[in-house]
């Protein structure tokens, strides 16, 4: 998946859909599409500037998506209250929405992932928070290339 910054706090982008996403015959498995709409979600974390975990997600799959498919790949905050931060998105094939989500992302401390993470994971995302992000002066994100 490859996302881009957009305007205010939007990132969008492309997913292919292969072989290897497959779950019934000729179509994604709708366990892969949830985990791609959460990295699209997430990825907004990032123009947030803050480090934050799902807390919320859901998704609509409104049609199939066949193995071989380019999903163009949207998504937006709605809004933040508190540590929460509601957002939305959607995979689209050829303008047609294929995929809604909508997810409830809690900002939490660094700390968070002291506690519950593999130390050289943390030991990276703190030297990438001091720097100002993998992100910090791009428009290009590339989540999990």
């Amino acid at each position: 998946m490859q996302l881009s910054a957009g305007d205010g706090l939007t990132t969008s982008g492309s997913f292919l859909v292969t072989d290897m996403h497959q779950g019934a015959p000729g179509l994604a498995h709708g366990g892969l599409l949830t985990t791609a709409m959460d990295e699209v979600l997430g990825s907004l974390n990032w123009l947030l500037g803050k480090p934050a975990v799902t807390a919320h997600l859901e998704c609509d799959f409104r049609r199939p998506v066949p193995v071989g498919t380019e999903l163009a790949m949207r998504a937006r905050v709605d809004g933040a209250l508190g540590r929460r931060v509601y957002m939305s998105a959607e995979a689209l094939i050829d303008e047609r929405v294929a995929v809604t989500a909508r997810a409830v992302f809690v900002q939490v401390p660094i700390e968070h992932f002291v506690s519950h993470g593999s130390p050289e994971h943390v030991q990276q995302a703190i030297v990438d928070r001091d720097r100002g992000g993998p992100a910090f002066g791009r428009t290009d994100i590339q989540v999990n290339p």
